[in-house]
């Protein structure tokens, strides 16, 4: 049984077509071009997915993780930012059911990417899990008892919005002190630049300037390796799970602070199994292709 796997991004929109063992077939990806609205982003979808389909003419289904809150029953995406602007209300499942006939299952992005881990990466064979995705924000996911933990209005897993700093820097959400404005990559580059007096375009630049000893910069590196140990404390003490994946953007680089996180788990007493991902980019996609898959097994 063969299935498309797509993950929506603010960036790009990518997909790939596998099987239940996980054998990849094809793969491709098209710019999201989210500015230009959310016509614009349907018709980039529906392209990728008939790119897709005319290769394989024996797709059993299609899954989707797209960024965004999901009523994963209806297919609709309840909450969206403006990083999708008209997203806000589109029924994903029934307008690409309507439009190429096959079965869809639509969840937000990160629930997919903790699928995909758990399937084919660092959570294999485990049951409990929670992920934090850092990349341009700060997502997650949960996973208890072997199920995706989706919460009672669909946003199970907004680590991101949970209050790090009572009274801390402000955040697009409207509040202030959000776990997404120190342990984000963009928090990162802004907190960097604020220290060391000059502007950062990249969290590698960031890291570059780390690696050169720059005492700035490795301030902020402690810092936020013991602002992440203590998310890590969060997680592990209110949900206990048998793991807590990091995944996202900053994860390519964690060769480079993961010994800081070690440390201040060390200092916290924190005896938590902490894992980096293994999908990279694809795990969305990955993810997406697999609940499809067991939604159509389940049937």
């Amino acid at each position: 049984m063969k299935v498309i796997g797509i993950d929506i991004g603010g960036t790009s929109i990518k997909g790939m077509v596998v099987d239940r063992t996980g054998r990849l077939f094809d793969q491709g990806k098209i710019e999201t071009d989210a500015r230009e609205g959310k016509d614009r982003i349907l018709a980039n979808l529906l392209s990728l997915l008939d790119r897709l389909l005319a290769q394989h003419a024996d797709i059993q289904g299609i899954g989707i993780g797209t960024a965004g809150r999901v009523n994963v029953r209806t297919g609709e995406v309840v909450y969206a930012t403006d990083n999708l602007p008209g997203w806000q209300g589109t029924n994903l499942k029934a307008y690409l059911e309507d439009a190429r006939s096959l079965p869809v299952f639509v969840d937000n992005d990160v629930n997919a990417a903790l699928a995909g881990e758990v399937w084919l990466g660092a959570g294999k064979d485990l049951d409990d899990v929670s992920m934090l995705t850092l990349g341009t924000g700060v997502g997650g996911a949960n996973m208890v008892g072997g199920r995706l933990y989706r919460g009672a209005r669909w946003n199970g897993g907004e680590f991101g919005h949970t209050i790090l700093m009572p009274g801390g820097r402000p955040c697009n959400c409207g509040v202030q002190g959000c776990m997404e404005q120190y342990l984000s990559g963009t928090a990162l580059m802004r907190l960097a630049s604020e220290a060391a007096g000059k502007s950062y375009a990249s969290g590698m630049e960031v890291l570059d300037d780390y690696v050169k000893g720059d005492p700035q910069v490795i301030d902020v590196m402690r810092h936020f390796a013991e602002h992440l140990a203590i998310a890590v404390n969060h997680l592990h003490l209110g949900l206990n799970p048998q793991a807590v994946i990091l995944g996202g953007g900053l994860i390519d680089s964690k060769q480079l602070w993961w010994p800081l996180l070690l440390e201040a788990m060390a200092d916290l007493k924190l005896d938590a199994d902490v894992r980096p991902a293994q999908l990279g980019n694809e795990a969305g996609a990955v993810g997406a292709a697999g609940l499809i898959l067991d939604q159509l097994q389940a049937e």
